[in-house]
């Protein structure tokens, strides 16, 4: 069974888009994390939504996304030179907390589980 078009494409660009942020947004960051959990690209193939998940302090993911909002035209034209497309999509950062609400839930199940068991 094939996959669909825009699976690939929303595949491609995620991978493209965490080597390009690698490269040209986090040198020198040490104490940050970010990694690109998704790409939605519209069916109009003119934009697309980014999801990154941004490990650090609160201040830190905020001057991150700044940033990623700021510098968003120079990683377009670095997509466009990696990856051929009629259209470029103009791209939209959008932070995913995915990842840090599925730990703090897991730190309250063991809370709850610590609890369990010293009573």
């Amino acid at each position: 069974m094939a996959v669909p078009r825009s699976t690939r494409l929303n595949s491609l660009l995620q991978r493209e888009l965490g080597s390009l942020l690698e490269s040209l947004i986090l040198q020198g960051r040490r104490n940050v994390l970010v990694t690109v959990t998704g790409v939605k690209i519209a069916s109009n193939l003119r934009d697309a939504t980014v999801f990154v998940s941004i490990y650090g302090s609160e201040a830190e993911q905020k001057q991150l996304m700044e940033e990623l909002g700021k510098k968003r035209a120079l990683l377009q034209n670095a997509l466009a030179s990696h990856v051929i497309m009629k259209y470029t999509p103009i791209l939209h950062f959008k932070q995913d907390n995915t990842a840090a609400q599925a730990d703090r839930v897991m730190h309250i199940l063991q809370e709850l589980n610590l609890d369990q068991d010293n009573a």
